[in-house]
Order: C-alpha cells, then structure tokens, then sequence
C-alpha cells in the first residue's frame, strides 16, 4: 500500500527525535569514544592505585597495566551485548518510550561509582560502572531506533533512522574534545569527563514523557486504537492521518492471525530467516568492516605511522569532526540514493582505504609525509563508513521485520552488533602486534564479502511499507 498523505517535520516530532536520539545515543557514543581520550590519565592512576593497595612496594608491569585496561575497555561491551539481548523484551514490557525512560536509571548508579571511584581508590568500581553503562547502550542501541523508526513517516524512515548515528558521532566528538588535556582529560577532573552522561540522561527525563509512545506499540501490542490514533495525531500535528491509520489496522489485523513470534520460529520460519539474517551480518558487517579499531585505537594507530603525541590527538579530533559532517550528508542521502546503494558505496570505499592504509604503515619509513597521508586515508575511511555502513545497521532491522518480529529481531541484531564489537575490542592490538600492518588485510577482506553479500541479497527499503518488503522476501521464497 503506497501512503498517500503523510505529514512531513514538523516541531513535536523533532521533540520525540531529539528526545529519544540525544538521550539514548550520547550514551552510547560518548562512553565509546571517552575512554580513547582519557586513557593518558585513567590508566596511571589505575597503576598508582594498585601500587597503594601494595604499600607502595609493588606496581603493575606493563602487561597487567595493558590487560586492566583493557578490561575497562571490553566490559562495556559485555554489558552492552546483555543489554541488547533484552532490547525485544524490554520493548514489549514497557514499551519503547517507558524502556528509553526506564534505562536512565542505570545511567544515575554509573555516574554516582565513576564520581566515586578515585576517592575511594579503587578500579574495580570504575569496571562497574563501564559494565552498567554497557547495558545501558545496549538496551538503547535497540530500543532508541525502534522507537525513531515507529514514530516516521515512511518517506522519511531512512533520515530520522540515522540521527541516532548522527548523534552518537557528536557524542565521540564532544568526547574526544572534552578529554584534551586543556579542558577535563586532567588527573583530577577525569571523573567529571566521565560523569557528562548525566546532562542526556537529564535532557531525556525532562523532555520525552512530553512524547507519546509509539503509535505503532499502541495499536499493535496493547490493542487501542484510540489511543493510538490520538499519538499518531500528536506526532503528525494534523488530524489528516488516515491512510497511515489505515495502514497500521491493516499490519494490526495480520498480526493477529500470527502470534508473536518466538526465537525457534523467527530462524525456522522462510518469511523470516533472511530478513534474520540480513540483519545480522549488516550488523556484524558495521563493527568487522575494522571501524573500531580507528576509534579504540586513533591515537596508537597515528603514532604508529610516525606521528607525535599531540599531532595523534589533533589527528583524532580531525577523525570525529569528518564522521560527524558526513553523518549530515548521509541523513540526505539515504532518502535519495536508498540503503542498499549507500552500504555498497560505502564498503567498496573503505576497501580502497584499508589497502592504502596498509601501504602507508608498510612503507612509512620511506618519509615523514607517508604519516601524514595516513591522516588523509583514515580521514577518507571513516567518510566511507559515515556514508551508510555506519547508520544504516540500526534502523534496517526495524524496516525488516513487522510488529510481531520486530522486537525479538532487534535483540538479536544488537546482540550480534555488540558481540562483534567486543571481539574487534578484544582481538585487534594483540593481531596488531602479531602481524603488524598486515592486519588491515584481514579487513579488506571482511569488506569484500560484505559487498557482495549486500549486492546480492540485501532488499532496498527505501519509501516501502513493511508489507511491500515482506512481499519482496515471499517473491524470493517462491523463485
């Protein structure tokens, strides 16, 4: 069914988008990127702490240090792997819109331990609160474009889908900016770089439960229609919403004759297991395409091609500062070139790159203008990344699945998101060190078989009803 009458922008629901995106997704990119930025002044305090707790006698060798902060760096993403596990429960227990305002909760404890955590001289609290915080953006990475995509109109699903990336590339920005050693990356301000979480999780609190919940959540899981129609009303700010009316009853009516689908039925089911499967390897495509290890890793990677230490950090902020302007033109660009085209243009991009990346590292003895050229081709890497294989992951999964799967897939997608995540996290330094640059090779790779894969069977989404998509996966069932 083609919608023939759908409002467009208009203030209330820009209100339910920032609410929803600031609040959720500053959370997950800040305590992404803060921990890169505050690394040069966290981790001698860890060794400084532990050598306190050994009467001064004893401090940590350069391996404990390496593996004590690493695991202040990967316990984030097993709490967000937990978090994104429960994202569908969560969603049909208390909606959306009561999940996104319910999550603030673990967001409060985290700021209270990391405040704590240096006066009280211990690490393992620190550890804590990056656990919380993991399961915190977990829970929002599913849970925040669930939401964005249920409250959009359909031709614009794509562009509000990725404010919550545009966000969170502001978020590792502001962290990035916030951790300089002029500003809170200092040995007795670096609580407080960690503790700005709470402003989102303020701004949120005092501004989404002017929001409805989603319409769709409304009409779909909890049966009224009343109320559902006088949300959808709210959001559009016009009582012309009709044919989108119209539409929700219809997925509404098909729903009941299908009862919500369980974890067995999603993966056994043919309308269901390549829509599945898309889902996840998009998302684990986002995090192997070796995006990470830019953002976990920027400043080694920069003075590893030669760079001094406050030429790497400059080099860093330059990084973020490009995600975040091609972030904007990707929101454009995904309404007028479509997903799929975008991820493709987006993973052959950042092969060519990686290649030339790994030619700089290998031939940076060369000169000193190979380590600057290295700048230009991580620049031009994250560009390709912002393109689409950064954004487009977090909403896909909601334009693939109806209301009946949507929340169980959308568990499963992030899981697998942060899952990769903590791999990539877990496995890249000790890889780096092994095979030096030829590591950016296994990447290449990755990104060739993700091409392909999103060439051949990846669906464009663009302007289509959720019944127009599952009527492209029967098609292909049925040749």
């Amino acid at each position: 069914m083609v919608v023939k009458t759908v409002p467009g922008l208009n203030w209330r629901l820009a209100l339910a988008i920032a609410a929803a995106a600031f609040g959720a997704s500053f959370q997950h990119g800040y305590n992404t990127g803060v921990v890169n930025a505050a690394q040069q002044v966290i981790s001698p305090w860890m060794n400084e702490t532990y050598g306190a707790n050994h009467d001064y006698k004893e401090y940590m060798t350069t391996g404990q240090e390496t593996f004590w902060w690493s695991i202040v760096v990967s316990i984030y993403c097993v709490g967000g792997i937990i978090g994104g596990l429960l994202t569908g429960f969560v969603a049909d227990r208390l909606g959306r819109k009561g999940g996104l305002l319910w999550n603030n909760i673990p967001v409060v404890i985290a700021v209270i331990l990391e405040i704590i955590a240096k006066p009280v001289g211990s690490y393992y609290v620190l550890i804590l609160a990056r656990f919380i915080l993991g399961f915190n953006s977990g829970l929002n990475a599913g849970l925040a474009p669930m939401y964005l995509s249920e409250i959009s109109p359909v031709h614009m699903r794509g562009a509000i889908g990725t404010v919550y990336q545009l966000v969170l590339t502001i978020s590792i920005l502001m962290s990035q900016i916030l951790g300089l050693d002029s500003l809170l990356g200092t040995e007795s301000l670096w609580p407080w770089l960690l503790a700005v979480i709470i402003l989102p999780a303020i701004f949120q609190i005092c501004t989404l439960p002017i929001c409805p919940e989603s319409p769709k959540y409304i009409l779909l899981n909890k049966g009224k229609e009343v109320e559902a129609q006088s949300a959808l009303t709210w959001l559009r700010g016009t009582v012309e919403i009709h044919d989108e009316l119209d539409e929700m009853r219809a997925e509404y009516e098909a729903m009941k004759l299908v009862p919500q689908m369980t974890l067995r039925e999603m993966v056994t089911s043919s309308a269901t297991r390549m829509p599945l499967v898309i889902a996840c390897v998009i998302m684990v495509a986002q995090q192997f395409s070796g995006i990470n290890a830019v953002f976990f890793f920027s400043n080694d990677i920069f003075k590893d091609a030669g760079l001094t230490v406050e030429a790497a950090q400059y080099a860093t902020l330059g990084v973020g500062v490009m995600n975040v302007l091609m972030t904007f033109v990707s929101l454009v660009l995904v309404e007028k070139m479509g997903r799929k085209s975008l991820l493709i243009i987006g993973f052959i991009g950042m092969l060519a790159n990686v290649v030339l990346l790994f030619l700089c590292f290998t031939f940076k003895d060369v000169g000193q203008w190979v380590s600057y050229i290295s700048i230009l081709w991580v620049i031009l890497f994250v560009v390709m990344f912002a393109v689409g294989p950064g954004s487009i992951p977090w909403f896909l999964v909601s334009e693939l699945f109806n209301q009946s799967g949507r929340p169980m897939a959308t568990s499963i997608a992030v899981g697998v998101n942060w899952s990769a995540n903590f791999i990539v996290g877990l496995t890249f330094l000790p890889l780096k060190n092994l095979m030096g640059a030829y590591v950016f090779l296994i990447f290449a790779i990755l990104l060739i078989l993700f091409a392909l894969f999103t060439h051949f069977k990846v669906p464009e989404t663009k302007n289509k009803t959720i019944e127009e998509i599952s009527a492209i996966f029967r098609q292909r069932n049925y040749n």
